[in-house]
Order: structure tokens, then C-alpha cells, then sequence
């Protein structure tokens, strides 16, 4: 099969599709697919089953067999999570096709994670990533690290930043309470880091909504909920689980104060989401979280950036200090009209599929 020259081949979880199961990577995977196709590209969606990045016999077979049928010197973007944990599927691909890898996460980044286990997920990853075309990273951030950790050629690593549609200003409901947390709970999220926060500045009123998946970790959850019940602020938190659609849309417009304790991110598509809708954001200081949540046109930032151990100080400051909180706000606004869409997105990665296409083709 001969397709045009502006065509690709997406290899993405099976997931992506589940609105129900929402996630970073999920949004951006669908959004850049549907983007690609918007700009006139021919895109060819390939949805794989199974527990990546370690999937089981049949889930193997189904990425072989998907990638076999493939033409010689054909485009396949393949998000990371798929690609990286199996070299000995990829790397064969990519000596006939053009293979460009979404990094949305080091496999080895994920906290958790046993020693050997992520010893065998680097070296995996690193072995994949060396064998691609291309790689597509979410922030400049992540293409640097990505390029240091593997010693990988910064020329092949593009950063493609995640979009944000544009959404109404949140009402919020006192000014002031009501905090909003969306993240899957797993301990990377630093969950247990805000609770911990929270339970120093019982004195004050606030109430924290999770939003999140919560089978991804069960012990890491049965251990925050456990954890509560021994403090006084047991009904002043709610895990409500995963949202989406109007039911997600409503937990931001309640919103006063957006937080994200994140230990490890790539970009934290979330923070800006609550700055589309003028939320200030109350985020850990790590990786790119800083520049995600950027400046306003005077140069204001929208929101405190803090290290782990600075939430509690930083939370109390948010809930007494008025003339603070309508600073941030009026920041957060002004920001809001400084993000990208997801069509510069889409055309950021098809530059880079473009210049793949153009490319040598591989050496077989």
C-alpha cells in the first residue's frame, strides 16, 4: 500500500479512546491525531491492547503484526508508553520504517517503581529511543533531560507542547476554600506531600476535591484515606475519582485555587487547563511545572511555585492573605489569553512528520 506523502501511522494504546479514563497522555494522543487529520494528513490510527509497558504474549503479537503489515520507508508515530518497553519489537521496525516515539514519561520516571524493574525499563527505553527517526517530547524541558539521561543526539529530540481549549472564567465559590486537585492519585502526583500540607492548617477553612483515577496505586490510596481518618480533616477532603466532559468542567468552575504537588512532571497539561479558565495554580517547583505556569503579560506569575516542602506556608498565605489572592487571580487571568490551542500543537508535530518524511529512508 502506497499512501501519500503526508500520511502517518499512529501506534497508541488501546486507552486513549476511554474518555472515561482520562489522562495527559490520553488527551494529547487523541488531540494531535485528530489535529493531524484537520490539516490534511492521511492518519492511519492503530490502537493496541494491553498492560503497557509491559504487556503479555497477545498484546505483543498484536504490535508486530501491526507493524509488520506496515510498507518500507512508512511514518509511524508511537507513543512512548507502547514503543519503549519492547525493543526487541521496535528496533526490527525501525530499520524499515520511519518510526517517531512519543515521550510523554520516562518509563523509569514513574515513582514507585522497584530498582531492578527500572533498571530494565532505562535500558529498554534507551535502546528503543536510539533506534528512532524522531522522538517528540511535551516541553523543552523533557527534550533536554530526555537527551542527558540517554545520551541521545538533542537534533532528533522535538518538543511539541500540549494545547488548551479555551474555556469560561471559573466562578469559584468563596474566593478563597475551595481547592482543586486533578491528577491521577499515584504517588509521582504527591498527593500524600498536599495532604500532609493540610492537615498543619486544620485551624482554617478549606476543602480539597481530588479528581483523579484511583486504580492505578489502591495501596497508595487505602494508605492517604487511612492516613486521614487519624486527622481532623477527614470530611474536608473528597476523591471523587476520574472526570470528564461537564461533570470535570464544573469541578473547575467551583474551583478558588488550583494545586498540583507533583513530584515529577513532563509538562502538566492540568495547570494550564485551570489558567484557561483563570484559576490561580499552587504548584510544586519541579521540572518544567515553572514555565508551564508562566507569566502573565506584565510578568507576573499566576499562582506560587514552591518546593515540596513550602505547600503548608504557601496554602495558609493563599487562605489569609486577601490582597494576594486578587493578585493571582488578576494574573491568572491575564494569562489565560497567552495560551496556545491545540491547532499549534498539531502543526508543531507536523513539521516534525514532515521533516521525517523528507528524510533518508531507513537502511533496511
Amino acid at each position: 500500500m502506497t499512501l501519500p506523502v503526508n500520511s502517518v501511522h499512529t501506534v497508541f494504546p488501546a486507552q486513549v479512546v476511554d474518555v472515561a479514563a482520562p489522562s495527559g497522555g490520553n488527551v494529547y494522543d487523541r488531540r494531535v491525531s485528530g489535529g493531524l487529520s484537520s490539516l490534511g494528513w492521511n492518519v492511519d490510527e492503530i490502537l493496541v491492547g494491553g498492560d503497557w509497558p509491559r504487556p503479555d504474549a497477545a498484546a505483543r503479537a498484536e504490535l508486530t503484526s501491526a507493524l509488520d503489515n506496515l510498507d518500507f520507508g512508512e511514518v509511524v508515530l508511537i507513543d512512548g508508553l507502547v514503543a519503549c518497553g519492547v525493543p526487541e519489537i521496535v528496533v526490527p521496525a525501525a530499520r524499515r520504517l520511519r518510526v517517531v516515539v512519543l515521550v510523554h514519561l520516562r518509563l523509569a520516571a514513574e515513582t514507585g517503581l522497584a530498582d531492578a524493574v527500572r533498571e530494565d525499563l532505562d535500558r529498554r527505553e534507551r535502546e528503543v529511543l536510539r533506534s528512532a527517526s524522531a522522538i517528540v517530547v511535551t516541553s523543552s524541558w523533557a527534550a533536554g533531560e530526555l537527551a542527558t539521561h540517554h545520551d541521545l543526539p538533542v537534533n532528533r529530540i522535538h518538543s511539541v507542547e500540549p494545547g488548551v481549549d479555551r474555556a469560561p472564567l471559573a466562578h469559584g465559590t468563596d474566593g478563597a476554600s475551595r481547592l482543586l486537585c486533578v491528577a491521577s492519585v499515584t504517588p509521582r502526583k504527591g498527593h500524600d506531600l498536599l495532604l500532609d500540607a493540610l492537615t498543619t492548617i486544620d485551624d482554617l477553612d478549606w476543602h480539597l476535591v481530588c479528581v483523579g483515577a484511583l486504580h492505578h496505586a489502591p495501596e497508595h490510596v487505602d494508605r492517604l484515606r487511612a492516613r486521614l481518618k487519624t486527622s481532623n480533616a477527614y470530611e474536608k477532603v473528597d476523591f471523587v475519582g476520574p472526570q470528564h466532559g461537564d461533570e470535570l468542567d464544573r469541578s473547575y468552575a467551583a474551583a478558588d485555587l488550583f494545586v498540583l504537588p507533583s513530584r515529577a512532571e513532563t509538562y502538566g497539561m492540568v495547570v494550564t487547563e485551570a489558567l484557561a479558565r483563570g484559576i490561580p495554580v499552587l504548584a510544586t517547583d519541579v521540572d518544567p511545572l515553572p514555565r508551564t505556569v508562566g507569566h502573565a503579560p506584565d510578568g507576573s506569575v499566576p499562582g506560587l511555585l514552591v518546593p515540596p516542602d513550602g505547600l503548608a506556608v504557601a496554602l495558609r498565605s493563599w487562605l489569609t492573605d486577601a490582597d494576594l489572592r486578587e493578585r493571582l487571580r488578576r494574573a491568572a487571568r491575564d494569562r489565560r489569553g497567552m495560551l496556545n490551542g491545540w491547532e499549534e500543537t498539531s502543526n508543531s508535530l507536523a513539521t516534525v512528520l514532515t521533516q521525517v518524511t523528507r528524510s533518508s529512508p531507513p537502511s533496511g
